[in-house]
C-alpha cells in the first residue's frame, strides 16, 4: 500500500515522502495516529505541487543546516563521567547526555536527531555520534568520554595520603623493643 507522510516516521521515511507499506501497519497504526494518508492520485497531485512551491524555503533550510554542521564540526566535545579504576563507567553516556553538551555550547536539538554510534557508551574514550540537521544534512561529531574532575581529584588526593602513609618512618617500636627492664 502507497502512502504519504505527514511527518518524519523513525526507520520509514520524512515528511512528505511516498514510501510503500504493508496494509496492516498503514491503516491500524500510521493513518489513524496521523503519520500518513493514502496516497491516491489527487493526494499525489497536490503533493507535487506543495513541494514545487517549498523547493525554494527547502533550498534556505539546507543551508541553515549546513551552517550550523560547520558550527558542530568545529566543537571538541568532552563529556566529563564516573569511571572506575579500568575505564569502566558508573552508568552511561547517551544522546541525552550529549544533548546536554550540545546546549552548553549553544546548540539546541532534540535528543532524537542524535545518535551514538554503536549505542550506549561504557568506556572511557573516544567515540562517534551521528546528529541530523535535515533529511540530506547528517553530521559525524568525535566525542571523548572523560573522568569527570572532582573524581580525578579525590583519586589524586587519596594517592598521595597513601604515598604518606607508607613514607612515615616506623621509630616509636624500635624504641621500645631495646627497653628491658630485667637487664
Amino acid at each position: 500500500m502507497e502512502i504519504i507522510l505527514l511527518k518524519d516516521v523513525e526507520n520509514l521515511g520524512f515528511k512528505d515522502d511516498v514510501v510503500s507499506v504493508k496494509n496492516g501497519y498503514a491503516r491500524n497504526y500510521l493513518i489513524p495516529q496521523g503519520y500518513a494518508i493514502l496516497a491516491t492520485p489527487s493526494a499525489k497531485k497536490q503533493l507535487e505541487e506543495k513541494l514545487c512551491q517549498r523547493a525554494h524555503k527547502e533550498k534556505s533550510l539546507i543551508e541553515q543546516a549546513e551552517k550550523l554542521a560547520e558550527k558542530i564540526k568545529a566543537l571538541e566535545i568532552k563529556i566529563p563521567a564516573k569511571a572506575g579504576k579500568q575505564g569502566k563507567l558508573f552508568g552511561s553516556v547517551n544522546n541525552a547526555d550529549l544533548q546536554k553538551v550540545l546546549a552548553e555550547n549553544g546548540i539546541e536539538l532534540e535528543k532524537k536527531f542524535i545518535k551514538v554510534i554503536g549505542g550506549n557508551v561504557k568506556r572511557l574514550g573516544k567515540y562517534m555520534a551521528q546528529i541530523r540537521l535535515h533529511r540530506e544534512v547528517i553530521v559525524e561529531l568525535p566525542f571523548e568520554v572523560v573522568k569527570s574532575e572532582e573524581q580525578s581529584a579525590k583519586e589524586e588526593e587519596t594517592e598521595t595520603v597513601a604515598a604518606q602513609a607508607e613514607s612515615m618512618p616506623e621509630g616509636p617500636q624500635e624504641e621500645t623493643a631495646n627497653e628491658n627492664p630485667e637487664e
